[in-house]
């Protein structure tokens, strides 16, 4: 009896680390963006819909290490150097500073990115046909659509003549290319512009009440995935201050920005979920061409505009992609 027991608890041992080297060998991928858990739910559930598509399963026969810096980007070399060090199986990396940090990091481990800004002037690709290297993802644009983006929110409030941006300095890529733009953007419009930063939650409050004492006509919010997981806040004090506010992802006006431009994110993710799926499955990272997002999405809050006493001229309700009311 004593040694059947013993028999039986030896074979259970001997099993458990049996499932633990499986769940073990299971190859990880190592997530990072810069904005936080709870705003990007919709932005993991398509990057896990393309790597489903792929053929990979979360849980099952791939693992995924999610890394929310909720803007703090002086993490990013330590989270990097960790899943170096433990050689994950790819890293997908969001945003031009989150993915050019990554390149530093490693040049064998692939990496699957999401950039605004040109990836092969960033040093990330050698050319988005032939990327080389160990870097490969989506190009969508928002550093390109900010005239259009300005050019949208001039026509919805027509009488704005001094135009607020805030930008992210923290994020060092698209705000120097953003930077750039700004001036030829509004000479063309005829707008006087003034650029607030922040990089926390306390500068976003801080940069708002900076505005106070010369209230702009308007404000644009650059594109910048701690933005995006700030969009309660930014909703909140823009209503509070009644400033109509132009942003990059559909996302913000949902939860009561008024309008937005740009790239469909939830789409890109998707993309970017099919990429990693397919370096997992053995594709070289060099010999998937950086794909150029065209999902574009001009999107109006109705309801806001409302209470902002905005009337939206038909010709932007028509061509709208979308109009929540």
């Amino acid at each position: 009896m004593k040694r059947r027991a013993f028999i039986t608890l030896l074979g259970g041992a001997a099993t458990w680390p049996l499932g633990a080297r499986a769940q073990q060998a299971l190859p990880a991928i190592g997530f990072l963006n810069a904005g936080s858990e709870d705003a990007s739910t919709d932005r993991a559930r398509a990057f896990r819909k393309g790597l489903n598509e792929a053929g990979y399963v979360e849980g099952q026969n791939v693992t995924v290490e999610y890394h929310w810096l909720e803007g703090r980007y002086d993490r990013e070399p330590a989270l990097l150097a960790d899943l170096v060090r433990r050689r994950v199986a790819v890293i997908v990396a969001w945003g031009g500073q989150t993915a050019f940090a990554a390149k530093a990091a490693t040049t064998t481990i692939p990496i699957v990115f999401g950039v605004a800004e040109d990836p092969v002037k960033l040093g990330l690709v050698a050319s988005l046909a032939q990327p080389g290297g160990n870097a490969t993802g989506i190009n969508f644009f928002d550093s390109e659509v900010f005239a259009k983006q300005l050019g949208l929110l001039h026509e919805l409030v027509p009488k704005a003549v001094r135009v607020a941006v805030l930008v992210n300095p923290a994020n060092t890529t698209i705000t120097e290319t953003l930077l750039r733009e700004i001036p030829e953007a509004a000479r063309g419009l005829g707008l006087q512009i003034q650029v607030i930063n922040a990089s926390t939650s306390h500068e976003i409050d801080a940069a708002f009440a900076s505005l106070a004492p010369e209230r702009p006509d308007a404000l644009v919010v650059a594109g910048d995935a701690f933005f995006a997981s700030r969009r309660t806040q930014l909703v909140t004090l823009t209503a509070r201050d009644r400033l109509p506010t132009a942003y990059t992802t559909r996302e913000i006006v949902a939860a009561g920005g008024l309008m937005s431009y740009g790239t469909n994110i939830a789409d890109a993710f998707h993309h970017i979920g099919v990429y990693t799926g397919s370096i997992l499955k053995g594709v070289k990272p060099a010999d998937l061409p950086v794909v150029q997002s065209t999902k574009i999405e001009f999107v109006i809050n109705l309801q806001t505009a409302k209470l902002l006493g905005i009337d939206v001229p038909p010709t932007l309700l028509a061509t709208a992609d979308e109009v929540i009311e």
